[in-house]
C-alpha cells in the first residue's frame, strides 16, 4: 500500500526555517496549594514515593530530577503539560521513572502530554506556545525511562548505571533477566527543547530507554528540538510504534547494548544540526540481540553539515526495512563502518530489506549511497536491496497521516 508522504515544499520550509543532584530532596508537591494558584503552576522536586496523579488543570514544573521510585505509580492525564527548569550539570531537570517504577501518561491525539522547557509560553488547555521553535534546544533535560530488561553490556554484567547520573544514585540503574519488565503506559506524548548538558559533551536525549521490557506501551511519541539524541534504545525489548523526531542535534533514533524489540512506523526530519537518521551499534558483551526497524521516512536537507542517513557500527545485529528517503545531499550515506559490522552483514546477521530513496542532486546511482568503510572486510551487495525513486513517488516508508496529532505537524504545517 502506497504511504502518504511528506511534499517538498514541506521539507524545505524545515530546513530553514544525568548527572543531576549526588543525593534526591525529598519531594516537594502540593497539588491542593500550588505554588502560584492563579498560573495553577505546581513546582515538583525529588523523589516521588507515593503513587500521585498529575491533572490537566495544572502545570507541573521538574525542578532538576524528579525520580518515580520503584513500586510507584505517577499517572500524567491526558493534556497535562510539564515544563523543565533551566540548568546544566547537577542542576538539570528531567523526569527519571527508575526501575520497577512505572509512568502511566496516556495522552490522546487531540490532547497530548507535553514535557517542554519553563521557558515557553504554553499554558493550559494549549497544545503549542508562540515563543519557541525547532531552533530553541537544550533548554531543560528530558524524559528517562529505566527497566528490568536485558541488555548487552561489557564484562557481561547484568545492571549498570545510564550514562550522565552519578553511581551511586541507584535510581539510575537499568538492566536484567526480565524481558517482558513493565515500565508502564506512554502514549501521545511530546517531547520538546531539552538536552541540557549534563557533563562534557554529554547531553540528555529526548527519550531515553534503559533495559525497557516488552510489558511497556510506547506508541506515539515525538521529540522536537533536542540538542542530543531524539530517542535512544539502551538495550530492552521494548517494542515502539508511530515515532516522529525533527530537528534532534545528534541521531534520531539511536539503538545501543543489543536492543532486541521492534520500531515500526517512523518520521525523522533532520534540522540544521542533525546528524544521522539513524545510528545502529551492536553487543558489548557476549549476549547477543536482533532489532527490527521497518516503515519510517526520513527527511534530510541541504543545510545541514552532517545530515546522514544511516550508521551501522560496533557488530550491530537487525532488520531495517521499508525504508524511503528524500532530501539529503550527495555526500549523505548509509554506511557499514569497522570490520565487526561488515562481517555480521556478510553472515546475514544485518539485513536490510526495502529501501527507496530520491536521489540527491549529483547522485547518478542508488548504490553509491551505500558505504562499506570496514578496513578489511568486504562485503558484496550491499546497496542492492534500494531502489531510487521520484519525489513523492515513495511506495513504502511510514504512514505519516498517524502522526498529524504532532506539533511538528501543526508547528510546521508538514502535508500529511
Amino acid at each position: 500500500m502506497k504511504k502518504t508522504i511528506f511534499t517538498l515544499s514541506a521539507i524545505l520550509g524545515l530546513a530553514f526555517t544525568g548527572c543531576m543532584n549526588d543525593e534526591a530532596p525529598p519531594i516537594l508537591q502540593d497539588t491542593d496549594n500550588p505554588v502560584n494558584p492563579a498560573d495553577n503552576i505546581v513546582s515538583v522536586s525529588g523523589m516521588i514515593s507515593e503513587s500521585t496523579t498529575w491533572t490537566s488543570n495544572n502545570i507541573y514544573v521538574l525542578n532538576q530530577k524528579v525520580v518515580v521510585s520503584s513500586g510507584v505509580v505517577l499517572t500524567i492525564q491526558a493534556g497535562t503539560i510539564i515544563k523543565g527548569t533551566e540548568g546544566n550539570g547537577s542542576l538539570a531537570s528531567a523526569l527519571i521513572v527508575a526501575q520497577g517504577g512505572k509512568l502511566n501518561a496516556s495522552g490522546t491525539a487531540t490532547e497530548p502530554i507535553i514535557f517542554t522547557s519553563i521557558n515557553d509560553n504554553i499554558e493550559v488547555g494549549q497544545t503549542a506556545g508562540t515563543n519557541l521553535d525547532e531552533t530553541n534546544s537544550g533548554l531543560w533535560g528530558g524524559l528517562i525511562v529505566l527497566g528490568n530488561a536485558p541488555c548487552s553490556f561489557s564484562g557481561d554484567v547484568q545492571v549498570v548505571q545510564i550514562e550522565g547520573i552519578p553511581a551511586d544514585d541507584t535510581f539510575g540503574l537499568y538492566g536484567g533477566g526480565d524481558a517482558t519488565d513493565n515500565s508502564g503506559v506512554y502514549q501521545y506524548i511530546s517531547i520538546r527543547h531539552g538536552g541540557a548538558l549534563i557533563g562534557e559533551g554529554n547531553e540528555i536525549n529526548g527519550l531515553t530507554l534503559g533495559g525497557v521490557g516488552s510489558g511497556t506501551l510506547i506508541d506515539n511519541i515525538e521529540v522536537v528540538a533536542n540538542v542530543d539524541d531524539g530517542i535512544e534504545f539502551f538495550g530492552g525489548t521494548v517494542n515502539a510504534s508511530n515515532l516522529l523526531v525533527w530537528s534532534q542535534g545528534d541521531d534520531a533514533i539511536d539503538i545501543d547494548q543489543a536492543y532486541s524489540g521492534v520500531i515500526d512506523n517512523a518520521v525523522v526530519v533532520l534540522g540544521v544540526n542533525s546528524d544521522h537518521a539513524f545510528e545502529i551499534d551492536g553487543p558489548e558483551g557476549s549476549a547477543t540481540g536482533s532489532f527490527t526497524l521497518r516503515n519510517a521516512t526520513i527527511v534530510g536537507n541541504s543545510v545541514t553539515e552532517n545530515g546522514e542517513y544511516a550508521d551501522y557500527r560496533s557488530g550491530a545485529m537487525g532488520t531495517t526495512e521499508n525504508i524511503y528517503a528524500y532530501g539529503f545531499k550527495d555526500s549523505s550515506d548509509v554506511e557499514l563502518d569497522n570490520d565487526g559490522v561488515a562481517t555480521n552483514y556478510n553472515d546475514g546477521l544485518l539485513i536490510f530489506g526495502e529501501w527507496e530513496i530520491v536521489l540527491p542532486d549529483g547522485v547518478s546511482e542508488v548504490a553509491d549511497l551505500f558505504v562499506n568503510k570496514a578496513a578489511s572486510v568486504e562485503v558484496s551487495g550491499f546497496g542492492s536491496t534500494a531502489n531510487a525513486v521520484a519525489q513523492g513517488e515513495g511506495t513504502v516508508g511510514a504512514t505519516t497521516s498517524l502522526l498529524s496529532w504532532t506539533y511538528a505537524n501543526t508547528k510546521a504545517g508538514l502535508d500529511f
